[in-house]
């Protein structure tokens, strides 16, 4: 998944010739896309629109992965981009998933549900956070996310929910035999909340080249892609999400089977 895009540094946002380059209106369209797409999925949430809310927080994914590269492409970062872009995915990231995951099935549980809701609520923050702190160490390695991104963690819950919508399965119902939904939703959210914090490495796709040339298998597997979103949204979205949450424990796994060895 997409990690919002390379924030400045605070020593950076000092920096004289970072200020005087201002507000820029287009990057900045798309990082208040996102927010107003995260505080819509909170209203909507608070409605019991569900899958408006889920639908709501992929939208706001796909704004704050343009923003970055609309800056990049026009040469309009500054440091009010990104640290605005910062607090934008705090909101539709870190508030809004929990928020949408507390009212469909975690409120019945009083405290537990609302401590799982906090739980994944500071770690998007703390994870934010830690990405914007080593922008500039030189021994991060770029083609790796530490820990989940934020996206994927609120995709992942909203995808949780937005399944459940579509096979009109309630946050508060019995699944499974005695197994409570409720559960299994508490379950996701301390999973996405613990793996945001992790020291695991998540693939980041910056070492993509798209000016590059590629085959003609890759095309038609990007058209399939499509066709299969296309057919079913939920469903394709939640099990990549899914796979790519449990990416970084596979690559931890087969990393320490390797040292074993």
């Amino acid at each position: 998944m997409a990690e919002p895009r390379q924030r400045l540094s605070r020593r950076n946002a000092d920096n004289p010739s970072l200020r005087e380059r201002g507000i820029y209106l287009l990057p900045n369209l798309f990082t208040s896309a996102a927010l107003f797409a995260g505080f819509y999925a909170i209203v909507q949430a608070m409605n019991g629109h569900f899958e408006q809310s889920a639908v709501a927080i992929f939208i706001a994914m796909v704004m704050d992965g343009l923003d970055g590269r609309v800056a990049r492409m026009t040469n309009t970062q500054s440091a009010f981009g990104a640290e605005y872009d910062s607090l934008s995915d705090m909101v539709s990231f870190g508030v809004a998933p929990a928020l949408i995951m507390y009212v469909w099935a975690l409120k019945p549980m009083n405290k537990l549900g609302w401590i799982a809701a906090f739980i994944y609520c500071a770690c998007a923050a703390l994870r934010l956070a830690r990405f914007n702190t080593k922008l500039d160490d030189p021994h991060q390695d770029k083609r790796f996310f530490q820990g989940l991104p934020s996206p994927a963690a609120a995709a992942l819950l909203a995808g949780f929910v937005w399944v459940s919508y579509e096979y009109n399965v309630d946050g508060r119902e019995i699944f499974f035999g005695a197994l409570q939904m409720k559960w299994i939703a508490w379950g996701i959210t301390v999973f996405a909340a613990g793996s945001m914090v992790s020291d695991l490495r998540f693939y980041s796709g910056k070492d993509i080249n798209l000016k590059a040339s590629i085959p003609f298998v890759a095309v038609l597997a990007i058209m399939l892609a499509f066709v299969l979103i296309s057919y079913s949204p939920p469903e394709v979205l939640f099990t990549v999400v899914f796979v790519y949450s449990l990416s970084g424990y596979y690559l931890w796994l087969k990393q320490k089977v390797r040292k074993e060895i």
